[in-house]
């Protein structure tokens, strides 16, 4: 290589003072300073091959001395002269750097490092669904394994053991498929090892939920004392027909949300599916039901209206009402917890109540139209005549 006349000296490289833009204070060879408006200054080389110009930064000064600034542009002038790019190669090392870590990173590590990083802005019980899936699904499976090495196989493996729930086996590929994308993102790993499988879980086809008729109503209403089961999960039982609310809305629910003298629940959004805050208007029946679930779980330290009476310090689970409903014996075989919303729904309709108060009560919004967040005082009146109506018609009906 030809010799290069370097001609920086250290007290013309510290008496630089910076300035509005960028400038340059040249070395020799390509290899200059350039003085940043912050004042900080840093070596780079520029140069040309196969026609192009290129630049590669060195580093910072005084990190890099003007010795070793030097060293390296010689070794970076070797790499010209042999035809190799060396911002190119600076690229590649990076991206090998990279790979490396990721044969040394677990996937337990990065992808706690990726609900922290991605999932900060989802609601707290979506995080929770995934941090579990996480722990009980996937890192018994791939946790310790090095990231670079899950291969698709190993994803196979995860899902096929969830094939009896489809949706949960999907959404677990995602979150994988998610985190996977997350590395590429980062440059850990150059492949996505659950990105093949997209199809691989057939979803069976969504199955609606069993209505009740009014013979079937009646029936079931009469079954449910006679069943045999805790108290308060009679009353959970009653109170999901009697306030058309989910389970989770239901079950979670704690005192401090109803005013029984008002006869109003008010539900917060964090426990909403549409994240709204939710009035209930109760019913007398279902004021009643309270007074005397309030007796027996009013002094919980909980707060929780259906403790579990199983551990302390959470609520009832939603398996207890599915078992209980699944129990009762009323010539009905397929009903669950989910149905009684869409009973009760389809009932008030049929007796003359509109739909859009109907949709208020189930808490729904509507999906083919920009609306405003509904308030707790729109259709008040009729919404609260309807929860009425149900509960005095639905005593008729069990009444024969």
């Amino acid at each position: 290589m030809r010799h290069v006349n370097y001609t920086l000296k250290p007290a013309t490289i510290n008496s630089a003072a910076p300035r509005d833009k960028p400038y340059t204070l040249t070395d020799g060879g390509g290899l200059h300073i350039e003085v940043l408006p912050s004042g900080s200054k840093v070596w780079r080389f520029k140069y040309h091959l196969d026609g192009k110009r290129e630049k590669v930064t060195i580093g910072s000064y005084p990190s890099f001395s003007i010795k070793d600034a030097r060293d390296r542009h010689e070794e970076l002038r070797a790499l010209v002269e042999r035809g190799e790019s060396p911002a190119r190669k600076k690229q590649d090392d990076v991206v090998e750097r990279r790979v490396a870590e990721a044969r040394s990173i677990t996937f337990e590590a990065f992808a706690q490092k990726w609900v922290q990083e991605t999932l900060f802005y989802r609601s707290a019980g979506y995080r929770a669904q995934t941090v579990r899936w996480l722990q009980a699904y996937v890192y018994p499976e791939i946790g310790n394994k090095a990231l670079g090495d899950v291969q698709p196989a190993h994803v196979l493996r995860i899902i096929e053991k969830r094939l009896d729930t489809t949706v949960a086996a999907e959404r677990i590929r995602v979150v994988i498929q998610q985190i996977f994308n997350y590395a590429i993102r980062k440059l850990v790993v150059a492949s996505n090892p659950a990105t093949p499988l997209r199809g691989v879980v057939t979803r069976a086809p969504v199955k609606h939920h069993r209505h009740l008729s009014e013979d079937e109503l009646a029936a079931f209403w009469k079954a449910v004392d006679l069943q045999g089961a805790h108290a308060t999960t009679i009353a959970a039982v009653k109170l999901l027909m009697l306030t058309m609310a989910r389970k989770v809305e239901l079950l979670r629910a704690r005192w401090h949300e109803f005013d029984l003298e008002a006869a109003v629940w008010n539900v917060p959004a964090g426990r909403m599916k549409m994240k709204r805050p939710h009035r209930v208007f109760l019913s007398t029946q279902a004021v009643s039901i309270l007074h005397t679930v309030h007796a027996l779980t009013g002094d919980n330290p909980s707060g929780y209206v259906f403790p579990s009476i199983f551990r302390g310090g959470v609520p009832m689970s939603d398996v207890t009402l599915n078992h209980f409903i699944k129990r009762v014996d009323f010539g009905v075989s397929e009903f669950s917890p989910h149905g009684m919303r869409g009973t009760a729904a389809t009932l008030l309709r049929e007796h003359g109540f509109g739909r859009d108060v109907v949709e208020l009560l189930l808490a729904h919004t509507e999906k083919n139209q920009v609306v405003a967040a509904y308030t707790h005082a729109e259709h008040a009146g009729e919404r609260k005549r309807a929860l009425q109506f149900l509960a005095d018609y639905i005593d008729q009906l069990a009444a024969g």
